[in-house]
């Protein structure tokens, strides 16, 4: 893969998952969808729209093209500690859903999904309330800043 493209296999997958959705396949959702899909954490706006593969995305656009992704869910979005969005496709950090926990390094802010630490206590929601995600974030020192 060089810097300036995506595997085959993963436009393909993405592709699919558009489609799967009903809505129009469009370039700007298939590459950001593509790159999501390779990602091992979740990345800000930012960050998705200067590592992109590719031809520079209108920043605007990148910005609509994740709120669809996150409407459509095929992707999530992750609030951190310091209320930046980050964002990750469905089912590349190993969650069906997004009832999970989140670790954000307080040195370099990266955010981690933890699929295999049980989010305490699910709430129990009041008559006529509906539970759409929890978050839960934990905050710490990632194992690289720990080394430093």
């Amino acid at each position: 893969m060089t810097p300036t493209e995506l595997p085959p296999a993963i436009e393909l997958q993405a592709e699919t998952l558009i489609r799967d959705t009903g809505a129009r396949l469009t370039r700007p959702r298939t590459r950001a969808l593509a790159f999501l899909l390779t990602q091992p954490a979740p990345l800000t706006h930012h960050q998705i729209h200067q590592q992109l593969p590719g031809e520079a995305l209108d920043a605007v656009t990148l910005y609509r093209v994740l709120e669809w992704l996150t409407e459509n869910a095929l992707a999530h979005r992750i609030l951190g500690a310091d209320q930046v969005w980050r964002f990750s496709a469905k089912g590349q950090t190993g969650h069906a859903g997004h009832d999970h926990a989140h670790f954000q390094c307080t040195s370099c802010e990266s955010v981690t999904c933890f699929t295999d630490v049980p989010v305490p206590r699910r709430p129990k929601m009041p008559a006529g309330f509906t539970k759409h995600e929890v978050d839960f974030l934990i905050k710490g020192i990632c194992p690289l800043c720990g080394k430093q």
